[in-house]
């Protein structure tokens, strides 16, 4: 118990605490020896990352148990209304071994990059698997790693992605909720009509400023012309 709350760096009465309040799960036992493992580590830092984000040791118990138990966020949230409970995307979570996800990323599964992984909100420890909240996105990361990003770089990245995407989300959130939810009485079905219209706006944009960018980065003189 001393050696993994030192790793997680919290105190072995905090996490006495966090056990009592079934935010970690049970150790294995054999006899009168308790053994804790890497996923024990993985969901304290889950814990941290949480708590981080303004979350309470009461709210985060209660994410946990609906996260194990399959129930809907939303619900637990109580969030009301079709329009917000159905979700926008269509991510499938992923269910790896510890070692199915050091294979994915042979050597780059540090303590840092874990951590900065579950403070993106990528990964979260569920028993002696851990789940990566979405297939795409875990597809990309693991061929950007073996195109010889560093995985380090990735999750780097990935923190400017997530600001963006936040930018552009809430620039196509004020645009519909102006001009198309005052207008309508099935918001659900408004929602899934826009839905292939943001995608194709967000990849278009992408495109072409990646084709920008790239005429500059390949061809240097060319903004001079």
């Amino acid at each position: 118990m001393a050696e993994l709350a030192e790793k997680a760096g919290i105190t072995v009465r905090t996490l006495r605490f966090y056990r009592e309040r079934k935010l970690i799960p049970p150790p294995r036992r054999e006899g009168r020896i308790a053994w804790y493992g890497e996923h024990h580590l993985a969901r304290l830092r889950t814990v941290a990352a949480l708590l981080e984000r303004g979350h309470t040791l009461g709210g985060i118990a209660d994410l946990l148990t609906a996260f194990e138990c399959g129930r809907d966020v939303g619900e637990l949230l109580g969030l009301a209304g079709a329009a917000i409970t159905t979700p926008w995307s269509e991510e499938a979570a992923v269910r790896l071994s510890p070692e199915e996800l050091a294979d994915r990323f042979a050597g780059q599964v540090t303590p840092e990059n874990l951590t900065a992984a579950l403070e993106l909100g990528y990964l979260a420890a569920d028993g002696d698997e851990i789940v990566h909240i979405s297939r795409r996105l875990l597809d990309a990361s693991t061929a950007l790693v073996r195109q010889g990003v560093p995985l380090s770089a990735v999750l780097t990245a990935a923190h400017e992605v997530r600001a963006h995407a936040d930018a552009l989300a809430e620039t196509f959130t004020s645009l519909i909720g102006a001009h198309v939810l005052p207008r309508t009485d099935d918001v659900p079905a408004a929602l899934e009509r826009l839905r292939p219209v943001a995608r194709t706006v967000v990849d278009a944009e992408l495109s072409l400023a990646m084709d920008r960018r790239l005429r500059t980065a390949l061809t240097p003189d060319a903004g001079k012309r």
